[in-house]
């Protein structure tokens, strides 16, 4: 069986990932300026990797996408590519390719389920899909680091603290007033959109991603913990769906 390569793209690492059907075989973090070098080395390793998968919401250069197009059978993941779901968000264009992998793989794991789907990352993004595959849209608000950063850079005097969950809902110093502001304001405001999606939408699965859901997860009892891997799985059933 032919393999998968899957590459997502930041800002200043990309994942790597090898897919053997529906089965993740190795993952690697590498900076962006080793891209090609990586590329090379896992290709030599897996001999049978024929498609390729590209998310960048990074400075992936145009001649570094030519050099992986020739090497493979190329998709460049964007707003025309062929999805498992129906797009009904109003400005596709502008819908981040991260969003159209959640929802894929919320989608393809939990299919024919109404789904909210949570990244907690630089932002927390919100994309909710209903029972029929219809991805509706959702909700974007600024992430816990963006809010501990924006404290301290439009203030004079809050310093920027590293995050911590507070010990009480009562900050009693200007430290834990903003691990309490911005903390439980951000578990505040999730457990509200998911009530507010729970009383439209009775049978609601759940679903908590990005680099600061298992940081909220032990506070949020009500969603699912995806893995670290959901947006990998995403973009290999994006891949897979398109090789048909």
């Amino acid at each position: 069986m032919d393999m998968n390569l899957i590459i997502d793209v930041g800002n200043t690492y990309v994942k790597l990932a090898v897919f053997k059907g529906d089965k993740m075989k190795r993952k690697d973090v590498i900076k962006l300026q080793l891209l090609l070098k990586h590329i090379n080395l896992l290709k030599e390793e897996y001999k049978s990797i024929n498609k390729v998968i590209i998310s960048s919401v990074g400075e992936l250069k145009d001649k570094d996408v030519s050099y992986i197009d020739k090497q493979f059978d190329l998709i460049l993941l964007n707003s025309k590519t062929k999805l498992p779901f129906k797009n009904l968000y109003k400005t596709p264009k502008t819908l981040g390719i991260d969003r159209i992998a959640l929802v894929s793989a919320s989608v393809n794991l939990f299919p024919e389920k109404s789904a909210l789907i949570i990244d907690a990352g630089t932002c927390i993004t919100y994309d909710f899909v209903t029972t029929k595959n219809e991805y509706l849209g959702g909700a974007i608000s600024p992430g816990i680091r963006m809010r501990y950063k924006s404290l301290n850079n439009l203030t004079a005097n809050l310093p920027l603290l590293e995050t911590e969950i507070p010990n009480s809902i009562i900050g009693n110093s200007t430290n834990n007033s903003i691990h309490s502001g911005v903390v439980n304001g951000v578990l505040t405001e999730i457990k509200g959109v998911i009530q507010q999606y729970e009383q439209k939408y009775s049978d609601l699965t759940v679903i908590l991603t990005g680099g600061d859901a298992n940081f909220l997860s032990k506070q949020l009892k009500s969603s699912i913990f995806a893995n670290s891997n959901f947006l990998l799985q995403g973009l290999n059933y994006i891949l897979q769906i398109n090789s048909n």
